[in-house]
């Protein structure tokens, strides 16, 4: 199938495009950097910006299933940049009605789910991460109250080690939930699957080691 992936250069979304690549998809990615990776014909690359409509609809035309994964990568700072994507994809969505899978990442501890983090991350949300926690939330917030076929995808602390596809799901929220570290590389496998297979429509997920 054709994924196409926002927000692709690291992390993430660097993950996704190599996960997906390994379960033979056609990978479109939009970043603003050039992604580090070896030239793959299943590969294409543009350079660009999620909030700018050009760029946006270059990138989704043709896909079969949408993936979010875009990030401030250490800029703490006050941002809008999840909200200014929402909103824009929401205009297109106006215009054109895209009915495939959207997946967003954001992360545990936006939305509601803040209130189920440990006291010490939720002191470091509080501090450093506040003002980006805070766009992610009007993000997810704008999203949900669409009609867009959306799952948003909720990692905790996220980590360096290989794939292992052995990872913990929760759609819901409840005492004791215990979102903790979970490995960039697993977490680019459910989104891919996600994308395949979209078994958590309209739901909020935490994704953690078991």
């Amino acid at each position: 199938m054709n994924i196409t992936i926002i927000g692709a250069s690291a992390g993430i979304g660097l993950k996704t495009v190599k996960r997906g690549l390994n379960r033979n998809h056609s990978i479109t990615t939009l970043s603003r950097s050039k992604i580090e990776i070896e030239e793959n014909q299943s590969l294409k690359m543009i350079l660009g910006d999620a909030t700018n409509k050009a760029d946006l609809l270059n990138a989704i035309q043709n896909a079969d299933a949408l993936i979010i994964t875009l990030g401030t990568a250490k800029n703490m700072k006050t941002t809008t940049l999840f909200s200014d994507f929402a909103k824009l994809i929401l205009e297109i969505h106006e215009e054109k009605k895209i009915v495939v899978p959207f997946i967003f990442v954001t992360g545990f501890g936006a939305g509601e789910s803040k209130n189920y983090v440990s006291w010490l991350v939720r002191l470091f949300l509080n501090s450093l991460l506040k003002d980006v926690y805070a766009d992610k939330t009007r993000m997810e917030e704008m999203i949900s109250h669409s009609d867009l076929n959306w799952t948003v995808v909720r990692p905790g602390r996220l980590l360096d080690k290989d794939l292992t596809e052995h990872y913990r799901t929760e759609n819901k929220l409840f005492k004791g939930i215990n979102i903790g570290g979970i490995n960039r590389a697993d977490v680019a496998d459910f989104l891919i699957k996600q994308a395949e297979n979209q078994t958590e429509l309209k739901k909020y997920i935490g994704i953690s080691e078991k």
